[in-house]
């Protein structure tokens, strides 16, 4: 069987990928999986600068999923190439870096400073909802994001995945802005913006008051939008929202994603990312499929 895909330019073993945010840069989750078995790893948002991130408490548990408020916290891309990045590449895994900024000139810094870096592609972060300056601001309209991804494209010679948020009315219209501004691919969904309040307090939850909404609550939504960007653009899709197992991979691919990845499961259990490529290989097996690719985009509508 072939689990080989190639993510917009970027070639993994397998579909299965974890989401930034929810994986740090790694360590952690080593002590619990072989990170050689990921098909790659995108890290925690990195910034040009260190940030401090929002005051706690910054998640909360809700129904089937999460808010978080976390504010893109980060040591700084610095810190990153001296102590994480070294540690990273003992790995046999592709090494994605997840982008974020507040202004496009810091957009197009931080892209300087990771095109000289021995890294396999970069996420750039157009859509994190909790941060109060950039990312969402530039990512929910066509020319926004076509302004900022195409200023990047300029000085970044490596695959380029812009993510895209799913607080807006159409998906597509920002996905047709990264493809148009020379993006090599685009993931999606990130949160859900959302709001939880304790009642006994009678203020929200979240210092923030509000956050980005994960897990499995996101799914069906995620699914759709990744089935309408899958059919809007011709570049490929990095699906993610609520996928816990391999069915949920083998759904979202089947809606148009080239790749996947996982990001509140990484909470909800260690393994969840090992089990759901044992899960992507048992079905492949079920069905008779020798090429995983095949069944990309492939869902029959009624």
């Amino acid at each position: 069987m072939n689990t080989e895909v190639n993510l917009a330019g970027i070639k993994m073993k397998n579909p299965v990928t974890v989401a930034s945010g929810t994986f740090g840069y790694g360590r952690e989750y080593s002590e619990f999986i072989d990170l050689n078995k990921l098909g790659g790893i995108i890290t925690k948002g990195t910034s040009l600068k260190p940030r401090s991130g929002n005051k706690p408490p910054r998640v909360c548990e809700t129904t089937a999923g999460m808010l978080n408020a976390i504010g893109l916290q980060n040591p700084g891309v610095e810190y990153f190439m001296e102590n994480d990045l070294p540690w990273l590449k003992k790995f046999d895994t592709k090494i994605i870096v997840n982008a974020c900024g507040s202004s496009v000139e810091e957009y197009v810094e931080l892209a300087k400073v990771l095109n000289t870096l021995d890294i396999d592609g970069v996420e750039l972060n157009l859509s994190c909802p909790n941060v109060k300056s950039g990312c969402m601001a530039f990512g929910t309209s066509y020319d926004g994001v076509k302004e900022v991804t195409s200023q990047v494209r300029k000085v970044l010679d490596k695959p380029l995945i812009v993510k895209l948020t799913p607080n807006v009315t159409d998906i597509t219209e920002p996905a047709k802005g990264a493809e148009d501004a020379g993006a090599d691919g685009v993931s999606l969904i990130n949160t859900l913006l959302g709001m939880s309040i304790d009642i006994e307090k009678q203020r929200p939850v979240l210092a923030n008051n509000m956050g980005g909404l994960s897990g499995p609550a996101v799914k069906p939504v995620a699914v759709r939008m990744v089935y309408q960007v899958a059919k809007a653009v011709r570049i490929p899709v990095l699906g993610l929202g609520g996928i816990v197992d391999g069915k949920d991979v083998i759904e979202f691919m089947l809606a148009g994603a080239t790749a996947v990845s996982i990001g509140t499961g990484n909470f909800i259990e260690p393994e969840t990312s090992i089990k759901a490529i044992e899960g992507v290989e048992e079905y492949m097996k079920r069905h008779n499929i020798d090429d995983i690719n095949s069944i990309i985009g492939k869902v029959e509508m009624n």
